[in-house]
């Protein structure tokens, strides 16, 4: 797919594995599921042992996964991508690789649980140092900085509360005080947001989710702005054994053709039941940032080319009520996980978010009655129907 001008991203999805059989031409890249690779000549061998040119063993290197790489790369504007087996062997591997005893971390309060749990409960263990705060406001990363502070992590829009943290401002300060910016923009994915065009350092996804789209398959992955740092992710990532497997990547590869198209799709489908449940008399709140009266509305208007199809809301009556609509909701599937075809309802605070204490989870704006919804590519009017006759029941 050569050009003297820049493709439109849903045509970089389109085309995601273009060029990657180069020895029979097939159109749709091989699954090469093999542990190991054969070398022509002791010689060859030596050379790619010497060099990392080539393959040699699928932990360290499989053409399959790194087709996958290569569009992640493209797609999100950096240097080098690598692909992980989860998308929280992404995170641990960038942990791993960017921190050392002493270390501190400023992060997201609500992002993904897991993420800020593994900080809290084991890296804590080699005395690296942490603090969650509401990175929508940045006096609020102000007040957490530490001379200490080599990251600042945030996750924008963050998990399930949808706060929005300004990524250049974030950047500029991160990079001021001499630490990286890492952004999660797994709810987004590269197709709504670019977090390294506005200065991040390195991006996070769990490819499990948007980018696979099918949820048939885990994954996740670096996007690393600077190539030093890529080669030394890699070095953690393949030491560590996080690496994907090839038929991970045959079926992420198979989601990212069809990721631009998904997620218009099911953003459509989210802006008209934001605005449903917004005015909904049995409904408290809606949090959602494509609605004017979300408090960073303007910004991420500014930074994202949508609001995306995450939806959380309270309906009145807290707890009781939201169970009851759970468990009345039909067509929504309840299930964890965000991203998919198919729109996925769970409730936080007693799965997701669970392992958080309780008074984290009220400083994070997770409210014992919050409903998550993940809006798929079902038709609108059929996803409607199901909530307005299941808040019948609350």
């Amino acid at each position: 797919m050569e050009s003297d001008r820049p493709y439109d991203i849903s045509t970089l999805c389109v085309h995601a594995d273009d060029g990657a059989d180069e020895q029979y031409g097939a159109l749709v890249t091989p699954i090469f599921q093999t542990s190991t690779f054969r070398f022509p000549s002791v010689e060859e061998g030596a050379r790619r042992f010497a060099t990392g040119e080539g393959y040699i063993y699928t932990r360290l290197k499989n053409p399959t996964v790194r087709q996958l790489e290569l569009n992640l790369a493209r797609l999100e504007k950096g240097t080098a991508a690598l692909a992980t087996a989860t998308g929280m062997a992404a995170v641990s591997t960038m942990y791993f690789g960017l921190l050392s005893a002493g270390d501190h971390v400023v992060g997201t309060d609500g992002m993904y649980a897991p993420s800020r749990l593994i900080m809290e409960r084991e890296f804590s263990r080699f005395s690296v140092a942490c603090d969650f705060v509401d990175t929508s406001d940045m006096e609020n990363i102000r007040k957490a900085w530490k001379p200490a502070t080599k990251l600042l992590f945030v996750e924008t829009p963050a998990n399930p509360v949808l706060k929005v943290a300004d990524l250049k401002a974030c950047a500029d300060f991160a990079h001021a005080h001499g630490a990286l910016l890492a952004v999660d923009n797994t709810l987004l994915s590269p197709i709504l947001q670019q977090p390294l065009l506005f200065g991040a350092d390195v991006v996070v996804h769990s490819l499990t989710k948007h980018v696979n789209g099918h949820s048939d398959a885990l994954g996740g992955v670096l996007i690393v702005r600077d190539a030093e740092r890529a080669a030394r992710l890699r070095k953690v990532l393949i030491n560590l054994g996080g690496t994907m497997d090839p038929h991970q990547a045959w079926l992420i590869l198979r989601g990212l053709r069809t990721l631009a198209l998904r997620v218009s799709k099911s953003q459509e489908n989210a802006r008209r039941i934001a605005a449903y449940l917004s005015g909904h008399p049995k409904v408290e709140r809606v949090f959602y940032p494509g609605l004017p009266d979300h408090p960073q509305f303007e910004l991420s208007r500014r930074q994202a080319k949508g609001p995306g199809s995450m939806i959380s809301l309270i309906v009145k009556g807290g707890y009781n009520a939201g169970v009851a609509l759970l468990n009345a909701l039909k067509l929504h599937v309840l299930a964890v996980s965000l991203g998919s075809i198919e729109s996925l309802v769970q409730h936080p605070a007693s799965m997701t978010h669970s392992g958080m204490t309780p008074q984290e989870r009220a400083a994070s704006g997770i409210d014992e009655g919050l409903v998550r919804l993940s809006v798929g590519c079902e038709e609108a009017e059929d996803l409607l129907k199901d909530l307005e006759e299941s808040l019948k029941k609350c």
